[in-house]
């Protein structure tokens, strides 16, 4: 009961516990995987603005396991980020399908538009 009780203010306790694990993983790459993951991962908090826990857990745990493929065949980093690091991080936040942040706000421009479109048309 209580457990139900915190994760309705919190989220799901165990996509946290994921999350944590995911992290870890990702501390426990050697340097230049650690360093590029690390990166990435910053970033695509910021630029991702998924806010489906789901989504989101799934996302960095592919994340993590690129990362550690990539550490354990020895593939330098620029082979799989490429030449645009920035290009390869949005591409790879793109293949994740979920609730954004962004999408409430889309919605409020999208009918305001129309709202003054139809003003306008009387």
């Amino acid at each position: 009961m209580a457990a139900k009780w915190i994760e309705t203010l919190t989220g799901s306790l165990e996509q946290k516990k994921q999350y944590r694990q995911d992290k870890a993983r990702i501390d426990a790459l050697p340097g230049p995987y650690e360093t590029a993951a690390k990166a990435l991962h910053r970033y695509l908090m910021y630029y991702g603005g998924i806010t489906d826990g789901d989504t989101l857990t799934t996302m960095f745990g592919d994340l993590t396991d690129l990362w550690e493929r990539a550490a354990t065949d020895g593939t330098p980093v620029h082979e799989i980020v490429g030449d645009d690091p920035v290009e390869f991080a949005e591409a790879f936040a793109r293949a994740y399908d979920g609730k954004q942040w962004i999408d409430k706000e889309r919605a409020r421009l999208t009918q305001a538009i129309q709202d003054a479109e139809r003003e306008q048309q009387r």
